[in-house]
């Protein structure tokens, strides 16, 4: 990938006129939630297995979870309003390595992939590391999950290592961790 590219994926140029990213409030959890299981069911279920899923969304997307996280001060959920409709959120969290986040969550509703919003979520979450003093964003991504590897590759993200994770329930996430070198805000203007 150019830096040209890498450049407009964390300055979100290209984002969609009629979209906007807002905090997630404390009253969208429940359909954040919904969403999530609505999305994952359709996305992973030639990836994971339906009972995976099922306790990953348990796992992850339970409202006390989302509520939990919504009142930590070192991570962020977003959601993605395309019109007056939800159509998809990202969380990221700055990790116990300094100068890194990691962007943990970010799913677009199927009826809008492929229009800019994915871009739209990691352009944010480029901001948000940068103003928090970050150099790099990490991410998990399933190793059979070749949509979303693909598009973050185009977005500057590249493989640094494969990593195996005991999640419980007999499960396991085999997982790429993908990396993206943050410009400082001054680099990205030009300033350099």
């Amino acid at each position: 990938m150019n830096a040209d590219n890498s450049q407009q994926a964390c300055s979100g140029e290209s984002a969609p006129a009629s979209a906007k990213i807002l905090p997630v409030d404390p009253h969208d959890v429940e359909f954040i939630a919904g969403l999530a299981g609505e999305i994952w069911r359709r996305h992973y279920a030639d990836i994971i297995s339906a009972a995976q899923i099922e306790y990953m969304l348990k796992q992850r997307y339970d409202p006390r979870v989302i509520r939990a996280e919504l009142r930590r001060h070192d991570l962020w959920w977003d959601k993605l309003l395309v019109g007056d409709a939800i159509t998809g959120f990202a969380s990221y969290f700055l990790t116990a390595q300094p100068g890194e986040m990691k962007l943990d969550k970010l799913y677009v509703h199927q009826d809008h992939q492929r229009e800019g919003y994915g871009g739209m979520l990691i352009a944010h979450a480029c901001k948000r590391a940068r103003v928090q003093g970050c150099s790099r964003l990490t991410l998990a991504v399933n190793k059979n999950n070749r949509i979303a590897i693909s598009a973050y590759r185009k977005h500057g993200f590249q493989v640094s290592e494969a990593a195996m994770k005991d999640i419980g329930g007999g499960f396991v996430m085999d997982d790429y961790i993908m990396v993206k070198a943050l410009e400082s805000a001054d680099e990205e203007r030009g300033d350099r």
